[in-house]
């Protein structure tokens, strides 16, 4: 397995990240085997989002985690926020407040105090930078995301 020095802290980083998107209707012991499976490989790096499976993605993972803690150490979790699902509508969020409120829940999900990577999932055409910035470096400052950056933008 190939490696990168990744982040503020150069965390040693499989260039393979296992993509979490579709375990939603995998039980808590078949995605505690797929992570062993991938750390005994080599990979080190897992993707998520808010919006797969509607959390549970993340629920599942914070099952296994809440199980088996030692795993969290070897383990470089990044997610995603920004994509909402309201009353059937889909739409993009990157106020201060969905960002704070999508952090909070995604380490409620996980069982975790912490993501390594949060990303911005899809651009939000009322997106506001200072706003944007201003809850980047709250989550930062509090110790629940290490690194941020965007997903799905040019």
């Amino acid at each position: 397995m190939k490696y990168i020095e990744f982040g503020k802290n150069n965390v040693s980083l499989s260039t393979v990240i296992l993509g979490m998107m579709r375990i939603n209707d995998l039980s808590a012991k078949e995605v505690e085997t797929l992570i062993e499976t991938a750390l005994d490989s080599g990979i080190n790096a897992f993707d998520l989002a808010d919006c797969y499976g509607d959390g549970k993605c993340e629920s599942i993972v914070g099952e296994v985690l809440a199980s088996r803690p030692d795993l969290r150490s070897k383990m470089w979790i990044q997610s995603k926020c920004g994509i909402r699902r309201d009353d059937g509508l889909k739409y993009f969020d990157f106020s201060f407040e969905h960002i704070i409120e999508a952090v909070d829940d995604i380490l409620g999900r996980l069982k975790t105090d912490h993501i390594d990577s949060l990303l911005l999932h899809r651009p939000d055409a009322l997106m506001e930078p200072e706003r944007i910035g201003e809850a980047i470096e709250s989550v930062v400052k509090s110790g629940k995301v290490t690194d941020f950056g965007v997903s799905n933008m040019n």
